[in-house]
């Protein structure tokens, strides 16, 4: 994905104080959705997601002023979204003492029983088979498959090199594909 220049244009718009509130508005709509769908991926639930994503526009206001346009937008705000999804995550595992596999087959649960789940067996599969992923392949494959990221543009979300982001995603792949076949042979 390449910086759009016009994100750049509001972005110092919104540092040198010139329509603040516009300037943010635009950003939050041109990436809430985008970053709903991140999350969703993430933490399952939509209005786990929903909170998720409100405190990481939250987070983006308060600290815009300091972006300091080294790494592009968008994964700037990716980073913040997948730190806010995961440390939600860890909320939900400690506040509720429950292991991680647990939680993770209540997240398959959700997957079934959530309003925007139309049905489609390979949707469901494929969501099942990357909850049972560790959350850095989870997220990993997200970005790459879902959000069609380059390993460069991942490495500046997940603060990874690009070997180790290319190793997780084949390992996601492999595990992914083992799983739907075993599901599909039962």
């Amino acid at each position: 994905m390449k910086e759009a220049p016009e994100d750049l244009l509001w972005i110092r718009d919104f540092k040198e104080g010139k329509q603040r509130e516009r300037a943010y508005g635009f950003l939050l709509h041109k990436y809430s959705r985008k970053i709903y769908w991140h999350v969703r991926r993430i933490v399952v639930n939509h209005d786990d997601a929903d909170d998720v994503v409100q405190n990481t526009f939250i987070k983006v206001w308060e600290k815009l002023e300091s972006f300091r346009e080294d790494s592009h937008f968008y994964t700037w705000l990716y980073r913040i979204a997948t730190n806010e999804a995961l440390a939600f995550l860890q909320k939900k595992k400690t506040s509720i003492h429950v292991p991680l596999e647990l939680l993770q087959e209540q997240l398959s649960e959700t997957l079934i029983s959530g309003e925007y789940f139309d049905g489609n067996k390979a949707a469901l599969l494929l969501e099942q088979a990357l909850l049972s992923l560790p959350e850095k392949q989870r997220i990993v494959f997200n970005l790459k498959y879902f959000e069609e990221m380059k390993y460069e543009e991942i490495s500046e979300v997940l603060q990874t090199s690009v070997g180790a982001l290319k190793a997780s995603y084949h390992h996601a792949v492999k595990k992914i594909e083992s799983i739907i076949k075993r599901s599909l042979n039962q």
